[in-house]
């Protein structure tokens, strides 16, 4: 339930008085401000109880009217005047200029804190929001089980309409409605077709949100391969909260999951556990757990420590054999699935399959292994991004096992195309080759051994053989013909690698 000026007149230990007769009290409130300006306003977003003392206002009725109006106009929801310090009581000036504009007045008597309005708001907001998040979870395991079920997509369509109080359209990949919730619904496809078009142009999943005058819709492809399967879309009177839009996201991947399913089994099962998989990196660990608990599975224990594999097609597939028979003869559990062209494998972080993994490309020849430390479900889509960072990095250097954790000992010329890096020190260092070929300037060689020494002018003319003054010379000559300023640290680290490309 949304905490209002009424919710907090219904506390009677607060001890607040509502002054104002014509102003609303069903507002919701966003949150307790506290401010002695006289023009709080560009401090406010909207929504709030503002609390004072007073100290802004005087017996004027001009300047009551002009604190209102910056109040008012910067959408506060409801002002709560402390009396006893600077007021004995609330101004009437005040409270008429209030009504004028819709601002509800409450007075807050000297032995109330301004905390104490702070803490019940707080509290109720974080209930109300605990409220929220619970009642997703509860509608994302309803629409799990319909997905699961004879009836769906149809029952999924109807109980996600029912749960935002609005509509629900399901398409296939041509536009052609498949389900509506209420059936009405499917009078909102042609409306739908320009932005529908829009998002076939990009890979799924991929979203968009239309706001309208009689609603706002959000629009998600459905599918995990390069084209969409279909599309759903959903609309209601307002904007969506955070949990609701998880909820849609759910749907959506429940949904695909459903539409791929018309594929061969083997396709099926693979496209069901990419989907598993999304769900898992955006943190639907239990939602997730309760689908395969569905079909007797169950998820490795956390920390899971997250594996993949670079492969074609035939050699993921072997993959997958290969650590499913690891897992049963260590008798665990893990989870693969396919995320856009490579197998990622979870196992538990602290069994005994996780130390075996290394050994998965001696059963598939030709397949690369990354792998990443152990992470908590919170943290899984790091963990998978420094695995797969690891493995692209592996097949580059023609290794067949790499830790996301050994990049860093490589060095920062491993990271580099060496290609790429030598052209960048050729063009870098062009003007100090050409002026080394037309006379004795030493000026390469002078900036590699200055900016070795940390630009030290003694050291550095000490390994060159020179005096100080003539390594200064050199110096300054090089900075000029590389209009660079030498006494910057990312054009010395700049240059330090044209001196130094990968390779030598």
């Amino acid at each position: 339930m949304p905490v209002t000026v009424a919710t907090l007149l219904g506390h009677a230990a607060l001890g607040l008085t509502l002054h104002t007769r014509s102003a609303p009290v069903d507002r919701r409130l966003s949150w307790v401000h506290v401010s002695e300006l006289a023009d709080p306003a560009p401090f406010l977003e909207g929504g709030e109880l503002l609390l004072t003392t007073g100290l802004p206002l005087t017996p004027d009725g001009d300047r009551c009217l002009e604190y209102v109006d910056r109040l008012a106009g910067a959408g506060v929801a409801a002002l709560g005047l402390g009396t006893g310090l600077s007021h004995p009581h609330v101004p009437g000036e005040l409270v008429r200029a209030a009504d004028e504009r819709g601002l509800a007045v409450l007075e807050v008597p000297r032995r109330t804190p301004f905390i104490a309005l702070s803490r019940t708001v707080s509290a109720a907001l974080a209930a109300d929001e605990y409220a929220a998040v619970a009642k997703a979870s509860a509608v994302q395991q309803e629409l799990t089980r319909a997905t699961l079920g004879s009836g769906a997509p149809a029952a999924v369509v109807e109980r996600l309409a029912r749960h935002l109080g609005g509509w629900a359209l399901l398409v296939d990949a041509a536009g052609t409605p498949l389900q509506a919730a209420p059936r009405s619904a499917l009078q909102r496809a042609g409306d739908l077709v320009p932005a529908i078009d829009r998002l076939r142009a990009a890979r799924p999943p991929a979203g968009a949100a239309l706001t309208r005058p009689e609603d706002v819709v959000l629009l998600q492809s459905l599918g995990t391969g390069a084209r969409a399967r279909g599309f759903l879309a959903v609309g209601r009177r307002g904007p969506f909260p955070a949990a609701d839009r998880s909820v849609v996201n759910a749907a959506a991947l429940l949904l695909t999951l459903r539409l791929e399913q018309s594929r061969a089994l083997d396709g099926a099962t693979a496209l069901l556990r990419a989907a598993l998989l999304r769900l898992l990196l955006e943190g639907q660990e239990a939602l997730v757990g309760s689908v395969l608990g569905e079909l007797g599975e169950r998820l490795p224990d956390a920390p899971v420590r997250p594996l993949v594999v670079l492969g074609g097609a035939d050699q993921r597939a072997a993959a997958v054999d290969v650590a499913g028979d690891a897992a049963a003869h260590a008798g665990e559990t893990l989870f693969a699935a396919d995320l856009d062209g490579a197998l990622v494998i979870l196992v538990a972080g602290g069994g005994k399959l996780a130390d075996r993994s290394t050994g998965l490309p001696g059963g598939v020849t030709g397949a690369v292994l990354g792998t990443a430390e152990p992470v908590p479900w919170p943290r899984l889509a790091d963990g998978v991004r420094q695995a797969r960072q690891a493995a692209e990095h592996g097949r580059a250097g023609g290794h067949a096992v790499t830790a996301f954790a050994d990049l860093a000992g490589h060095g920062l010329g491993a990271l580099l195309d060496p290609a790429a890096t030598s052209a960048f020190a050729e063009a870098t260092l062009a003007p100090l080759l050409a002026a080394d070929r037309a006379g004795p300037g030493d000026l390469v060689d002078s900036l590699r051994i200055w900016l070795s020494c940390h630009g030290q002018w003694e050291p550095a003319a000490a390994r060159l053989g020179v005096h100080r003054h003539t390594m200064r010379k050199r110096i300054r000559r090089a900075a000029e013909l590389l209009g660079r300023d030498l006494d910057d640290p990312a054009v010395r680290a700049e240059l330090w690698l044209a001196l130094h490309p990968p390779g030598r």
